[in-house]
């Protein structure tokens, strides 16, 4: 059990990394001049004005990050304080992080400059420590989850560094960079701290209740309403208006195929409330990396479609089957929401980005495979400096997905096993998916919960 000393001690070095953050903006992070009370010129006038416009964008993924995440992840029955809880400080403290790490990376006479752009980023990069908690919800201590995020925001940073600006491939919905990333980077943590063989059954409360099932869906609800504002937010003009569309699309196709596939593959054909939170979703992943190119409303249905499938038939065979054979436990099914629909998109992108052309896209290829054009602003045919034709182009997005598994799974397991042999404290696994041990729980709830969780084993 956790001593108090233990548990202050932890949160202690919580305010440290907090206190460090404040001294690292106050060395580095400057107001971008566009925000400054000096008179700027026109053209600094007008990126002041697109950033505002940006603003009902910024409080759409706000609603994704705090309350979407958060309250998908509050299926198990007795661990709703912590999903929404450890969601609040784990979005609060990496957003931060993210504005610092990601500054770092593209530093203007020493300084960050911030602005409401970056904020945006940084909520996005928010969402890649969350789906990596995913994978682990229940199993690990809040210092855990700390430590984890640091390191793996650091890592994302630097990967989608090299993926769009030296590999320059195109992930407007951050599939490739975010989804992919947090996914088997998750996963990889999670292989590391697997359970002993003789401890591989499910914990007795890693389950749902027919309440906490419902809170799950009020999370799949605003992630759904939402979700084509999170790929679209980074993409300009026509280009952003796509991004909706597509997406939008996506997930409504994805959704029909979830009810359908799930009704067809669950036990007495009765539709499976893990499915409809999870893979109803799958859509707006699997479209990320593509949501802005020409794919056409059939192009869009046809990846949802997909997405759905295959995220259903992932719940259903190939998460029981990695927990009994690879004793490796994914919690939320991080893999079949986010893994398997973003490398659907890592794909996708490959096969939309062989036919490109600068006649098909007009000026707008310069935004999106600024690669492929010259330095004149036409389509290059030839390899060389940034010339590269759409073939090349299809290839670095392949290589793209290739190197992010690559950093995150080699990232994963390294960050895994230092959080299983350092000096962490592991929870056992009778301590694991409950509140009790970091949250002060009403003791009339703990006690009817009991009682239903009784009445519930007598029943079934």
């Amino acid at each position: 059990m956790h001593t108090p000393a233990a548990k202050v001690s932890g949160y202690v070095v919580l305010m440290i990394v907090q206190i460090i953050f404040l001294v690292l903006f106050w060395l580095f992070v400057r107001y971008e001049k566009t925000v400054l009370p000096l008179a700027i010129d026109a053209e600094d006038a007008g990126s002041a004005n697109e950033h505002v416009s940006k603003y009902p964008q910024f409080q759409d993924i706000q609603v994704m990050i705090f309350i979407g995440f958060g309250f998908l992840m509050t299926f198990l029955r007795k661990y709703g304080y912590s999903a929404t809880g450890f969601t609040l400080f784990m979005a609060a403290l990496v957003v931060q992080w993210a504005v610092l790490m990601k500054g770092f990376l593209h530093m203007e006479g020493g300084r960050i400059s911030l602005s409401l752009e970056n904020i945006i980023d940084a909520d996005i990069a928010a969402a890649v420590p969350l789906i990596s908690m995913g994978a682990l919800l229940g199993r690990t201590t809040p210092i855990q989850l700390l430590c984890m995020s640091i390191f793996e925001v650091a890592l994302f940073a630097a990967n989608e560094y090299l993926a769009l600006h030296v590999l320059s491939i195109c992930d407007c919905g951050g599939s490739i960079t975010v989804h992919a990333f947090g996914a088997y980077f998750g996963l990889a943590v999670a292989l590391m701290l697997r359970p002993a063989g003789d401890q591989n059954e499910a914990g007795k409360l890693e389950g749902a209740s027919y309440t906490s099932d419902i809170f799950a869906m009020i999370g799949t609800t605003f992630l759904w309403v939402y979700w084509p504002s999170f790929n679209s937010v980074l993409a300009d003009g026509a280009g952003g208006e796509r991004a909706i569309l597509n997406t939008f699309l996506s997930l409504a196709a994805a959704t029909v195929t979830t009810f359908v596939v799930s009704a067809l593959v669950s036990h007495e054909n009765k539709l499976d409330m893990v499915h409809v939170q999870n893979s109803t979703l799958a859509g707006g992943v699997a479209v990320g990396t593509v949501c802005n190119l020409l794919l056409g409303a059939h192009g869009a249905v046809l990846i949802g479609i997909i997405a759905g499938t295959v995220s259903v038939l992932g719940y259903r065979y190939l998460t029981p089957w990695m927990t009994a054979n690879l004793r490796l436990h994914d919690t939320c099914g991080v893999h079949n929401l986010h893994g398997m629909p973003a490398l659907i998109s890592a794909i996708a992108s490959a096969i939309y980005a062989s036919m490109a052309t600068v006649g098909e896209y007009q000026s707008e290829l310069q935004d999106i495979f600024p690669a492929m054009v010259g330095s004149n602003g036409t389509e290059t045919k030839i390899m060389g400096g940034l010339g590269r034709n759409a073939t090349s182009q299809a290839g670095y997005q392949l290589f793209g997905i290739a190197v992010t598994l690559l950093i995150a799974i080699g990232g994963g397991i390294l960050t895994g096993g230092a959080l299983k042999y350092a000096s962490f404290r592991n929870l056992k696994k009778d301590e694991h998916h409950q509140d009790e041990h970091y949250w002060e729980v009403p003791a009339a709830e703990s006690k009817e919960e009991y009682e239903l969780e009784k009445v519930d084993e007598l029943l079934l």
